[in-house]
Order: C-alpha cells, then structure tokens, then sequence
C-alpha cells in the first residue's frame, strides 16, 4: 500500500470504554492537523461502545463537519495487541499515532508531533509528556515525572526500564512496515517490547517534553489488571 505523505493515521483501540469514547474522539476531532484519519478497531466489546461510536460519527457528520473515521468491529476479542496491530495493517498514513479510547490528547498534539518527525529525519517515533487524571468533578492534572529524552531513553531501555508512555506514540509507517506490529506473547509489556523493536532495528526515538496526552486513572484500566493502579 501507497503510504499518503502528509496524512497522520490515529489509531484507537476500544474495549468496553463506551463511557469515555466520546471525550476521546472529541478530542481527536478537534485537533489543529489537518489531515488526519481515524481508525477505531473495537475489540468485540460487551457494552455500547459500537452505538456509541457511530452515534458520535452521525452527529458530528450532520453538523456538516467532516470526519475521517473507519469503525471496525472485530468479530471475537483479539486482546489489545491483537486490536492495535489490526488498526496499524489499516493505516493508510505517513505517520501513526497511538490514542487509547479513555484518555485524550491536546488540539496540538498530533500537530506538534507530526512537525517534530518532519523536523528530525533521524527519528522513527516521537511520544510525548503526559498528565494523569482521576475522574471526578473537579479534575486535578498531574504530570508525569519518569520519562526520559534524547540519548538516555536508549540506556534506560538497555537496563531493563521504561520511560516512553505508549498511548502518546507516533512513529513513521516506514518504521511499521519494517518492523511490524506487537507481540501477542507477552501479557501486560507489549507496549514495552513494542518500543524496544525500535530500538534493536536502531531507530533512534525522542519524546517531547510538553504535555500533550492526559490520562485516565480507573479501577478497569488495562493496567491496573496487571501492575495495579
């Protein structure tokens, strides 16, 4: 496939976060990049989220607003590996972006991460600061405090660490086309070993010190399955 220069392919994996997917793809609609496309693989959800997800997409279209949104709904429950990749084979983009369905990113993210790509030909992915969050009537913001940049992301990911938050990714779809998608056999990392691919086919990857991603702390959140909350 022909990748479009110009075009960022954002995308998000939903299971069973009906509740928030429509903050999410406001916020994607309302970024200030031009060319975007959405792409929405819901893993066989149990809830609304298909309902919601096309309510959304009709109400936005009968406000005469254009919106580039592929719904596709996976006939069984793939997992989240399986669900992302599926989303990355579809990507018709230069660049793709991660968003997971109940966070959501700032108007510029997509903006300022797609310019800072153009900008260093030497990166293949680009992730971004981020502030937490919980639910409530008053939100309180708190930023990040454990990633990494430039030279040191390299050395922590060789001692075992982490410091680059997978829901702010975006990296080049030359990058994917090389190396493909997630692993499927490592429960709870494969974000991790999603990043550490980059790195062993000697990309280099940077991420931006602004806060451009908020995310959602919840008692269902993937990972407090694995790692707590």
């Amino acid at each position: 496939m022909q990748r479009e220069q110009g075009k960022v392919s954002v995308i998000v994996t939903n299971y069973n976060r009906a509740a928030y997917l429509g903050e999410c793809l406001d916020s994607l609609r309302n970024q200030t990049y031009p060319n975007l496309e959405l792409i929405l693989v819901d893993d066989a959800s149990t809830d609304d989220s298909l309902e919601v997800a096309e309510r959304w997409k009709h109400t936005v279209e009968a406000c005469g607003q254009k919106v580039d949104l592929t719904i596709v709904p996976l006939p069984r429950n793939t997992g989240f590996s399986g669900a992302l990749t599926t989303g990355f084979f579809l990507a018709r983009g230069e660049f793709i972006a991660v968003q997971d369905a109940d966070d959501w990113s700032h108007p510029a993210r997509m903006e300022r991460q797609a310019a800072f790509l153009l900008e260093r030909r030497d990166l293949d992915l680009v992730g971004t600061n981020y502030a937490s969050f919980k639910e409530s009537s008053e939100r309180v913001y708190t930023p990040a405090n454990w990633l990494k940049y430039g030279r040191d992301i390299r050395q922590v990911y060789w001692n075992g660490g982490h410091c680059v938050c997978h829901g702010t990714i975006m990296f080049r779809g030359s990058a994917f086309d090389r190396i493909g998608g997630l692993t499927r056999r490592i429960a709870g990392a494969e974000d991790y070993e999603f990043i550490v691919k980059f790195l062993d086919a000697k990309s280099q990857i940077d991420n931006l010190p602004d806060i451009l991603y908020y995310y959602r702390r919840h008692d269902e959140q993937r990972s407090t399955a694995f790692f707590g909350n």
